[in-house]
């Protein structure tokens, strides 16, 4: 353990509290936190838009090995509010890492938290759900306060956390994504002739799912979340893609309602969000 790190502290709704070791960012933060159980991969979720308003449990036992590059990032920024990790790699062994994940999220100022049981943590939230929690690394607060706090956040289920991850203004995509990891005999694989042009709703879009289409021959225009529907038929698209995104489909009224006055007129399609939104338009309801 680095004695240099701060204590830090996760005060859960639930009444349950969690100390380790602080990392990346101090302070306090307030957020729903879940979990993700991949073993890799851990900078493209740190970046995944759909994240926005949580704090993220890796269950993976260590996290951090292969630092950070500025390539792998999935957004233009990291919307999350904190990070808690088993245990943050002492060090960083990659030929592509230009910072460590600690050095990261403090640039990016998120609190992360270390030394914390995340398969029980994970087993808790697998069975109540996600909780509302504070993270922080400062020693002021009592215990109690924290899990207050905790109850007393709003949460995400009221917020339009969209208008927070989407882009401010149309443009088109152009990188074929993985096509930069395609050895030079086989480039076969790439500069496939454009077939078919996709509109993109951007409600916080993985910038990986932009680069299959791309990689597949789709001439791909990305527009923000609150796009007019006549806005986008005027494009003349052979399909409208409605992405993944962070929050609930309830508070999306117009994103909603765009999607009604699409429907019959353009093929639509959707991950995540992108398939709630459109469930909503056709007044699916969910099942249990």
């Amino acid at each position: 353990m680095n004695t240099n790190q701060p204590a830090a502290r996760l005060a859960l709704e639930d009444g349950s509290l969690w100390v380790g070791r602080g990392f990346g960012a101090t302070g306090t933060r307030v957020g729903e936190v879940v979990f993700n159980t991949s073993m890799t991969g851990y900078q493209e979720i740190l970046t995944d838009p759909s994240y926005a308003g949580q704090m993220v449990v890796m269950t993976a036992t260590q996290i951090g090995n292969t630092g950070i590059n500025h390539e792998d990032h999935e957004a233009r920024d990291i919307f999350l509010r904190g990070f808690i990790v088993r245990e943050l790699s002492p060090c960083v062994s990659n030929w592509r890492a230009e910072l460590s994940l600690g050095e990261w999220l403090e640039q990016k100022d998120i609190v992360g938290i270390e030394h914390i049981d995340t398969r029980a943590l994970t087993r808790r939230l697998r069975e109540k759900g996600s909780l509302k929690a504070v993270l922080t690394t400062d020693s002021a607060p009592h215990n109690d306060d924290l899990v207050e706090q905790a109850r007393a956040w709003h949460g995400t289920s009221e917020i339009d956390l969209v208008k927070k991850v989407t882009c401010s203004e149309s443009y088109a995509w152009t990188d074929p994504s993985e096509d930069r990891w395609i050895s030079t005999h086989d480039m076969s694989k790439i500069d496939k002739p454009q077939s078919f042009h996709i509109v993109a709703y951007d409600y916080g879009i993985k910038y990986n799912i932009l680069r299959r289409m791309a990689s597949h021959g789709c001439r791909v225009t990305v527009v923000p979340a609150a796009t007019p529907a006549k806005e986008v038929l005027a494009l003349n698209p052979d399909g409208v893609f409605l992405s993944n995104g962070p929050g609930d489909p309830a508070v999306l009224d117009y994103a909603v309602k765009t999607t009604k006055n699409l429907l019959g007129k353009v093929p639509i399609f959707g991950i995540c969000l992108g398939h709630q939104i459109l469930g909503q338009a056709l007044a699916v309801k969910p099942t249990n």
